[in-house]
């Protein structure tokens, strides 16, 4: 199950949130609900610099009561910037499918196996087994894993993943993600797809651990263009284009023959139209539909891209037609889109919890409308697994778990499938939304409605995972298609801890894992020009004296020939110009300091220095070094 909360952001632009949702969010910085937020331990001298969440909350209900309103607004954003980096440092990001116990030293591999793998000095093993009776083709998988913080600085840039097949490793690509720091330890995420034959047990070794290794740059069909939310996100099947506005799926181009665009046109209800309408509700008295889609931006999001996968995740309370003046902290609202190198569906997971009781006479968490007509039959599949065309039967219409529009002459089809759909706190769902094929002229959509009580209790959560298909109908292989479709994506392969390597048969590996400069062969030597860059200092921090690798700003550094590369972060999108370090002014500072490219260039051998600069990751304080913690007043991590 993808779990919308499982991973840390990776990239954020910060927008305003109401109060509401900072007061009656405290779960987001590991507090039960009810209870009072466990307080982030941080020495006294971190808050001589910095106010605590609480002391923030008093100026706050001050202000209110003094009707500061200026003041009450100025206080509703830094309160959020004290819950969000509270999050960066105690967010606990879930249990490891392998944790830094289980890290072995690659010289414990088969002597083939360690030559094919030098320059890494880790590894740990992932099993995966295929227990339905399908074959899986480039299928998805992510796991959790924890490694020892003195064996990796950043493993976003030296986890890599390897496939134990016929006794030879075989690199697989992978994407890193939500890489944090928690006490001894190193966590991240790691997605890769897999390839095993029904039936089929599978080895995977996860290597880490080189101190050379550089970001790895995968082909891939996976192109995204735009900032923010607002993306355009494309593979080889498709082009889904994002609302600049809200995020939603605005419209999706199916990448074959005469490339049928999916859009709804006209006015919407006000706002800016879109193919998925989810999610909303009806408040008591049937008086107002609070909407995400009338966000005038998103409130809070993430976005993670990599060569595998582009995540888009929002949240948020939705919108009166009329907001701010009715601006009620009742359901919380999280939804994520999951885009896929060359797969032809995508993902979509949602949470809404109700943070109070409210009264609901209606809620939607899965719409989707086309303008056009441009499908003619309509098919729906029952919890029995079996997909049927045309009207759905009334014995059916609470039990749908798949849904679709298909045009057997253009072969253009668009399914969903319902994957998971339950609740917490509430009764069973209902599971509807029969698909129509003229809706008032309107368009053709399905509509969901799974409420199945008015009163929604506080702590409620209604989850959902789905998935939707753009692959072309084809006669001969008919509705099963989607059938087997459905029962591989609703049992997905799930990564184990890997069992004993012994009795492998090990064969010589073609090539080798390290990329030219990872094995620290280059005539520049890496370390010199880490040790180079220590010399470059951020300016604004007048006395701490804190330099770009302890601030943790250094995401990649790539060596060919003569010519440094360097990839920037920067702290925040307030200063957004990486150049400040690479070719900026440093006379204020009070201790020695050069810019990158100069010092650089005296290291011996560089002949060229270039700077890039990246949003993806974003930087947070999990990316500093102990000595970068120690200079800015944070704990160090081992004794949190």
């Amino acid at each position: 199950m993808i779990c919308p909360r499982q991973y840390r952001p990776v990239a954020r632009v910060r927008r305003v949130l109401c109060l509401s949702l900072l007061l009656l969010g405290f779960d987001s910085l590991g507090a039960e609900a009810g209870q009072d937020p466990k307080p982030v331990d941080l020495p006294v001298g971190y808050w001589e610099r910095n106010d605590r969440f609480e002391d923030k909350l008093k100026l706050l209900e001050a202000a209110w009561r003094n009707r500061d309103y200026e003041v009450v607004r100025a206080l509703t954003h830094t309160l959020r910037d004290s819950a969000i980096q509270a999050q960066a440092e105690d967010e606990h990001p879930g249990n490891p499918v392998v944790s830094s116990l289980d890290a072995r030293p690659v010289s414990s591999l088969p002597s083939a196996w360690q030559t094919w793998a030098q320059g890494w000095s880790h590894v740990q093993a992932l099993q995966l087994e295929e227990l339905q009776g399908f074959d899986r083709n480039s299928e998805p998988v992510e796991a959790l894993i924890s490694v020892p913080a003195s064996q990796s600085s950043s493993l976003t840039r030296d986890i890599r993943v390897a496939r134990v097949q016929g006794g030879s490793l075989k690199e697989i690509p992978s994407q890193v993600f939500a890489e944090v720091r928690r006490e001894g330890a190193r966590l991240c995420r790691v997605l890769f797809m897999a390839d095993l034959i029904a039936r089929e047990k599978a080895t995977y070794l996860v290597f880490h651990g080189n101190p050379y290794a550089e970001l790895p740059l995968y082909p891939s069909d996976l192109k995204v263009r735009g900032e923010g939310y607002g993306l355009d996100i494309e593979n080889e099947h498709y082009l889904a284009v994002l609302s600049r506005q809200t995020g939603q799926l605005e419209r999706l181009i199916l990448k074959r023959e005469h490339g049928l665009e999916l859009f709804s046109g006209g006015e919407g209800h006000g706002e800016p139209p879109g193919i998925d309408w989810a999610h909303d509700y009806v408040d008591a008295g049937n008086f107002q539909k609070l909407r995400i889609s009338l966000w005038e931006s998103c409130p809070d999001f993430e976005v993670i891209q990599g060569p595998i996968c582009t995540i888009v995740r929002r949240w948020g309370f939705p919108r009166s037609p009329v907001y701010p003046v009715f601006s009620p902290s009742r359901l919380n609202i999280a939804v994520e889109y999951r885009f896929y190198a060359g797969l032809p569906w995508f993902h979509k997971v949602s949470a809404m919890k109700a943070v109070k009781a409210f009264e609901a006479q209606a809620l939607r968490d899965d719409e989707w409308v086309f303008t056009g007509q441009p499908f003619t039959e309509k098919i729906w599949m029952p919890s029995d697994g079996r997909f049927r065309a045309g009207d759905v039967d009334a014995k059916s219409q609470e039990d749908l778990w798949g849904v679709g529009l298909i045009n057997r002459q253009t072969k253009d089809a668009f399914v969903g499938l319902f994957l998971e759909h339950w609740a917490e706190g509430l009764p069973d769902l209902r599971h509807n939304g029969v698909p129509n094929l003229n809706y008032r002229w309107h368009g053709q959509l399905w509509s969901r409605y799974p409420l199945p009580v008015k009163q929604v209790p506080a702590g409620a959560v209604l989850h959902q995972r789905n998935a939707y298909v753009v692959a072309p109908f084809e006669e001969a292989e008919g509705l099963a298609a989607w059938e087997r479709m459905h029962q591989r994506l609703s049992h997905p392969l799930t990564a184990l801890a890997g069992t004993n390597l012994a009795g492998i048969s090990v064969k010589e590996s073609l090539g080798r894992l390290a990329r030219s400069g990872e094995r620290n062969e280059a005539a520049i030597s890496k370390d010199l020009l880490w040790e180079a860059m220590k010399d470059c200092k951020d300016a604004q921090l007048y006395t701490a004296d804190l330099n770009i690798v302890d601030l943790g700003l250094v995401h990649d550094v790539r060596v060919r020939g003569g010519v440094v590369t360097v990839v920037m972060m920067v702290p925040h999108r307030g200063r957004p110009l990486a150049t400040y370090f690479s070719q900026g002014s440093i006379s204020v500072h009070p201790t020695f300091s050069l810019p990158i490219r100069d010092r650089l260039m005296k290291v011996p051998g560089v002949t060229k220095v270039l700077v890039e600069q990246t949003w993806s990751p974003e930087w947070s304080s999990n990316r500093l070094t102990p000595e970068g913690r120690r200079r800015l007043g944070l704990p160090p991590w081992e004794t949190k």
